[in-house]
């Protein structure tokens, strides 16, 4: 039975480590990408290669910036007294796209996970905390995907912050449950941030 050649199987496995993607689909875009043209393959390549020494998070908020620019998120013309939190930073940028809030970011990184060996620890609050009594924030929205996950772990952070005596708001209710931000379109997400709850 013949097999795929050695190079090819491993750019399906590489390509298989992308969410939402099976081996079917993996297949498809292997072939797909044989037949781009030489020059395109290698800006790809080069490109891939390079993401590590231009892309960097932000130290203060945790987004996706270029390195050594400044971080639009962290802009003084932003609402200096909300602040959002979110589990990753392409949340971010879904969140802006709707127009519907100008403040400030704070990404997790990890949400909330004992079967994946997440614990709270992971969410490190200090950091949070920290920037919470160093800044004029009053309001804390919690937007974090509507599955367990996402629920776990805005109710430990909400535990946290009353001793702050901060008000903590959650997205509005609408979201569908286990749902993930990024697919929500901008419609909804603004909706639900304009109708946000007491947490």
């Amino acid at each position: 039975m013949s097999t795929y050649p050695k190079n090819f199987l491993l750019l399906i496995e590489y390509l298989k480590k992308l969410p939402g993607v099976g081996k079917r689909s993996a297949e498809r875009f292997a072939f797909e990408i044989l037949n781009w043209d030489p020059s395109s393959l290698s800006s790809f390549g080069s490109l891939l290669k390079d993401l590590p020494s231009k892309l960097t998070n932000c130290e203060n908020c945790g987004c996706l910036i270029e390195k050594n620019a400044n971080c639009d998120f962290c802009s003084s013309a932003r609402n200096q007294n909300l602040l959002c939190i979110i589990a990753s930073p392409k949340d971010a940028f879904a969140i802006d796209q709707t127009n519907a809030y100008n403040g400030l970011y704070h990404v997790l990184g990890n949400l909330i996970s004992p079967l994946e060996g997440k614990s709270a620890e992971a969410l490190n609050l200090e950091k949070l905390i920290k920037r919470i009594h160093s800044s004029e924030i009053k309001e804390i929205i919690l937007a974090l995907d509507s599955t367990l996950e996402g629920d776990a772990t805005s109710l430990y952070i909400n535990e946290h912050l009353k001793k702050n005596h901060i008000k903590v708001s959650k997205l509005a209710l609408g979201l569908p449950i286990g749902s993930n931000l990024e697919y929500i379109d901008p419609s909804t997400l603004s909706q639900a941030l304009v109708g946000r709850q007491s947490f």
